[in-house]
């Protein structure tokens, strides 16, 4: 069944909101015209779906065939995990599977992977032979989607303690028919801003912007739309007293307004520094000891922020960037924090206090480090806090078109190679399973599942 060339596409059925799908209609065309010799697909069968952006129609006159079972496909493709009992044996899954870190909640998923003998391969693990950019994401719809969501957050979030901004008028990035109408909205935002101000008493607003990846770089591109300054984060302090100064030489606070606003892009070496003062800092000495290195960011940047939008890659091993008790102290001092967009929707990870993923419809919690409690509404104290899992689904049509012209290039391997030895190096290694056992790359999981 493995590499025999019928490829199959799974409807959506993780949330309400997955509208993406991993192959356009278009994407489907090119491959089924080139032909199985060239493409190393043969036939396509796509699952019928009344809320894929793409209809059943677009994918019938591609080529395809739709039908609800895929069991002739060699090679079964989604964006999301699958329901267990969908899951087809000795067959080749690809998918965002989120196991490989051997999260908790998507472990009966790997285990029904191993029982079905099932070849599971991850889009996030199909990384470049140098480094580790990755091939194949929708990191800079993420991004995207991610600064929009956070700024209409801001607006409602600041309404309520007693500010209004020219924010509030955004809608969330999935009510705009395209990327373009969204940047239309930021920059007639942006406009408002540069004409009639902010409040003073939400200034200097500094939008703190962790990594330089994609989805780091799309937020920025973004929040660019705005009258705006990038800091240094050495200059945080200063840009402060700058500010307190300006606001003692006004009579007046209520009538001072300041017309842009900060962002400041932050990376390892601004969250922690060596424990042996007499050392500089070295990125490759802190991926490869951790344990040597102390956390800064909660003294260095976090007290200036007003946003921090995180989009770092991490793991246990690695000092937090911000623990619950170090918030707690910050909030304590009076630190201006009011929101916290997290993409990378690790539970309990890198921003300690997040626990819990929030959804596009619902798209903050609110905490209140004073009580260390959670709440669903934008009232009282605290800080709003964004963990959408699926922040690319709000522009499915053009992040799906962007994401199968990646994912079409490793599709002939993929499809028409049964022995995965025989794979190209990047597709080998983002194999976690085959067989019926983990591969050798992830023979780790089991001991991270216990150690948990």
């Amino acid at each position: 069944m493995l590499g025999n060339g019928v490829v199959g596409i799974l409807a959506e059925t993780s949330n309400k909101w997955e509208r993406r799908a991993p192959l356009t209609p278009s994407h489907c065309s090119r491959l089924l015209l080139a032909g199985r010799q060239k493409s190393g697909v043969a036939r396509i069968l796509v699952q019928p779906s009344t809320k894929r952006i793409f209809n059943d129609a677009q994918y019938e006159e591609a080529g395809c065939e739709i039908t609800s079972d895929l069991s002739e496909c060699g090679l079964i493709l989604g964006i999301k995990k699958p329901k267990l009992e969908m899951i087809l044996p000795d067959r080749a899954y690809a998918f965002f599977s989120h196991t490989h870190k051997a999260q908790p909640e998507n472990m009966a998923l790997l285990d029904k992977i191993l029982a079905q003998r099932v070849s599971l391969f991850d889009y996030e693990l199909v990384e470049g032979n140098q480094g580790k950019r990755r091939l194949i994401a929708f990191g800079k719809f993420a991004g995207r989607a991610a600064i929009i969501d956070l700024l209409k957050g801001l607006g409602q979030r600041y309404l309520n303690l007693g500010y209004s901004t020219p924010f509030l008028t955004l809608g969330a990035a999935y009510m705009y028919p395209s990327l373009a109408a969204a940047k239309a909205a930021i920059i007639s935002v942006g406009e408002e801003i540069a004409t009639e101000g902010l409040p003073l008493g939400i200034c200097p607003l500094v939008f703190v912007f962790t990594g330089s990846g994609h989805a780091s770089i799309a937020a920025q591109e973004l929040f660019k739309l705005l009258p705006h300054t990038f800091v240094d984060p050495s200059r945080l302090p200063e840009l402060f007293e700058k500010a307190g100064d300006s606001s003692q030489s006004t009579c007046s606070s209520s009538t001072k307004r300041v017309f842009q606003v900060y962002g400041c892009v932050v990376t390892s070496e601004n969250m922690v520094e060596p424990k042996d003062s007499s050392r500089a800092f070295d990125k490759n000495d802190y991926y490869e000891h951790p344990e040597q290195y102390n956390p800064i960011f909660h003294e260095k940047i976090a007290p200036y922020a007003s946003a921090i939008i995180n989009c770092i890659y991490w793991e246990k091993q690695f000092p937090r960037l911000l623990s619950t008790q170090q918030l707690r102290d910050l909030a304590q001092k009076g630190c201006p924090l009011v929101g916290i967009s997290d993409l990378t929707c690790d539970m309990e990870g890198s921003i300690e206090i997040l626990n819990q993923t929030t959804t596009i419809d619902s798209p903050f919690f609110r905490y209140d480090p004073k009580n260390d409690s959670y709440h669903h509404d934008m009232e009282g104290d605290g800080i709003i806090c964004s963990v959408v899992d699926n922040l690319p689904t709000e522009f499915p049509k053009e992040a799906s078109q962007h994401f199968g012209g990646l994912l079409s290039q490793f599709i002939g391997s993929l499809a028409s190679v049964a022995d995965i030895a025989k794979l190209p190096g990047n597709l080998r290694r983002a194999c976690i399973a085959h067989g019926g056992a983990l591969t050798s790359l992830y023979e780790y999981i089991p001991t991270m599942r216990n150690s948990g």
